[in-house]
């Protein structure tokens, strides 16, 4: 196992990107590529006695796509950055999986550009775990494609699908699409459109609209919709688990000694749920439709989201989740990007 790492992407880089890999090395005891500038790199590493053990290795890319570039224009004329190398590692064979927490269009870009779709996939997908009270329920797309169509989302349930299986180990994962209401002419013409292939399809487990509020609960394994949709879904859970952390916190902190003795005795259950509730706990989430592992992690990253990320390439090598979806789409009628059979 050898992932490459964007050493220069994210708010924090390189060094929480950097501490994180080295946290991940240890824990995971597979071999990383940092990509990056060298010189940054290995200052940070200094930091870190005994790396050179770890199974890390430098790789120099001597350009950075900054957040504000435009993707493709940054991905075709920087041909040295970070991502684009680390991306090129993948596929050249040198090393399994790649992770970034720069600009998420670039990331995606570079994917689709350097690795490409997978055939019969008309655009890739971020497949985001949300946590709920029954294990996670899978989100996607959560940012990759803003505007999709049906047989857009009908691939990303089949992905979603499959990688729910083969990496939460969810038998027959119950896939459900975002919508208004549970009737089946409920919604636009989109939502309309998806449910209309989605519930002919033979390859996954389709059990009709999901509701906004059946993501948190856990009544669906896999969730679908369009990235526009996915991303505000994502971002709102992402701060309202934040919201009411704080809002726990400062009732604890207001509530007089009797409330900081219930804190007290509580403090483990405490720790627990808001390990559950901390996005970190994953870190990354997959790119799934691309000919290769690409995570894409949150661009305010630290190592520990770092790591978790790193953790997630891992799983989805082991899972052999990339095949899986090759062979699924080579066996079955699948629509492709045109809207046509196979």
């Amino acid at each position: 196992m050898k992932i490459a790492v964007d050493a220069m992407g994210g708010d924090y880089a390189p060094l929480e990107i950097v501490f994180g890999a080295v946290r991940a090395a240890k824990k995971y005891h597979c071999e990383i590529v940092l990509v990056g500038d060298e010189a940054k790199i290995r200052e940070v590493l200094s930091k870190e006695p005994g790396w050179e053990k770890l199974g890390i290795s430098i790789h120099h890319a001597s350009q950075v796509i900054e957040m504000g570039e435009h993707p493709a224009d940054a991905v075709r004329t920087k041909k040295d950055a970070s991502i684009v190398v680390a991306t090129r590692l993948v596929k050249d064979g040198v090393c399994d999986a790649v992770l970034s927490a720069g600009s998420t269009g670039a990331a995606v870009t570079a994917a689709q550009l350097i690795l490409r779709r997978i055939k019969g996939i008309g655009r890739p997908t971020i497949a985001t775990p949300m946590p709920t009270p029954k294990g996670v329920t899978l989100l996607l797309d959560s940012g990759a494609n803003v505007d999709s169509k049906p047989e857009h989302l009908v691939q990303s349930g089949i992905m979603g699908s499959i990688y729910a299986e083969y990496v939460f180990k969810i038998k027959n994962p119950r896939v459900g699409l975002l919508n208004i209401g549970e009737e089946e002419t409920k919604g636009n013409e989109q939502a309309k459109a998806t449910y209309a292939l989605l519930k002919n399809m033979h390859t996954i487990n389709f059990c009709g609209n999901a509701e906004g509020r059946d993501v948190p609960k856990g009544n669906f394994d896999v969730v679908i919709c369009d990235g526009f949709v996915g991303n505000v879904v994502l971002k709102f859970a992402e701060g309202l688990a934040k919201t009411i952390l704080k809002l726990i916190k400062e009732a604890i902190k207001g509530g007089g000694i009797l409330a900081k003795l219930g804190a007290f005795l509580l403090m483990p259950t405490l720790k627990k749920l808001g390990k559950r509730l901390d996005v970190t706990e994953y870190g990354g989430a997959p790119l799934l439709g691309v000919n290769g592992c690409c995570i894409i992690s949150h661009g305010s990253s630290n190592a520990k989201s770092i790591c978790s990320a790193i953790g997630v390439a891992n799983d989805y090598v082991r899972g052999d989740v990339l095949a899986h979806i090759q062979d699924t789409l080579a066996k079955e009628d699948i629509l492709t990007h045109d809207g046509e059979k196979k």
